[in-house]
């Protein structure tokens, strides 16, 4: 996603290992136990993207290094417990207005290590492996000889190759699975298991009503999450993979693997889609990041312009976080299932 490669740019600068004042009795890589204690079991412990997270008790002072994993903290009422959130694409989901306003924004991007630090964790989660790796805000490691656990979404490991340059590429097409394990392991992590299942039905309940009776088959989408001059454009298997198979159209990019690859316009007007979901986002890292810059492009570019669904005005907007793998990724099937009934392409 665009995202891991905007936290490749932020490069933390190597640091020694400092003492952190409210450290959990083991880290994420089971290696840091508090100074002349015996290391006790802990009282949770869960396998994450290929590490080992244990704690000792809920986490009191924690920190999200991205927006996903911030509205589900949030969304499971965590606010009281978080010291810190950091890189965000869009305005909070809505609903969690004020228990944001508890948290502080550590950066609208990507924070330095030191700033981090400063918060005196007692744990740290973020959405993206590249978050939590190296040219990110620190690795795991780090965190973890520091006795501070870390936690990254499932759905950017699970069956997912993010060892190249890029947003990484997947090798299962993802599906809503991943984000419900996110919000149990979360839950389970604070002791808040009974609010994770909740949160975990009332997703599912929404997901079945936005697609009952809905039959997209024969719909062609292309989903755009940000740049004008080489546009990031979704492939098979991401977060708009589960929205298009869910509604059962086809994504015109879905012979591609890599997560978000980069696209000539070109190549873009060729596959010609019948609709075009836009990603509506705040930031400004790249260039045509709001829906409106992303419209005013395609309507007035040469090659764009004469696109089925740039003539027919077939646009669907999406916040960045509905086209991550997020509790919003559900808002992203409810607003194409919507757009394509107003648009007659879909029982």
């Amino acid at each position: 996603m665009p995202f891991a490669r905007l936290v490749r740019s932020v490069r933390s600068a190597a640091l020694p290992v400092l003492p952190v004042l409210g450290m959990l009795v083991l880290s994420a890589c089971g290696s840091g136990k508090t100074a002349g204690e015996p290391v006790a079991d802990a009282a949770v412990s869960l396998t994450n993207c290929g590490h080992t997270v244990r704690v000792g008790a809920p986490p009191e002072r924690a920190v999200s290094l991205n927006q996903g994993t911030t509205e589900i903290m949030l969304s499971l009422g965590l606010a009281d417990r978080m010291v810190g959130t950091a890189t965000w694409t869009d305005p909070v989901l809505k609903g969690l207005e004020e228990d944001n306003r508890k948290v502080k924004r550590l950066a609208d991007n990507a924070p330095s290590f030191e700033r981090v630090l400063d918060t005196d964790p007692d744990f740290v989660a973020a959405s993206f492996v590249s978050t939590l790796g190296k040219g990110g805000v620190a690795t795991r490691e780090q965190f973890g000889k520091l006795g501070v656990p870390t936690y990254v979404s499932p759905s950017d490991c699970a069956g997912k190759d993010n060892s190249g340059d890029g947003d990484g590429a997947r090798k299962d097409a993802l599906t809503m699975d991943a984000v419900y394990r996110e919000v149990r392991d979360l839950a389970e992590v604070f002791g808040v298991e009974e609010k994770g299942e909740e949160l975990v039905t009332s997703l599912e309940r929404r997901m079945k009503k936005a697609t009952a009776g809905v039959d997209a088959s024969g719909v062609t989408l292309m989903y755009w999450f940000a740049n004008s001059e080489s546009p990031y454009m979704a492939g098979c298997c991401g977060a708009p993979g589960i929205m298009t198979r869910a509604l059962g159209a086809k994504n015109v990019f879905d012979d591609t693997h890599d997560e978000w690859p980069q696209i000539n316009w070109e190549t873009v007007a060729e596959r010609d889609p019948d609709v075009l979901v836009i990603g509506d986002l705040t930031r400004r890292s790249q260039t045509a990041e709001t829906a409106e810059k992303k419209i005013e492009f395609l309507e007035s570019n040469a090659v764009t312009k004469n696109m089925t669904a740039v003539r027919k005005k077939r646009y669907v907007l999406l916040s960045g976080q509905a086209l991550n793998p997020t509790v919003r990724t559900v808002e992203g099937v409810e607003r194409i299932a919507s757009a394509l009934r107003e648009y007659g392409l879909a029982g």
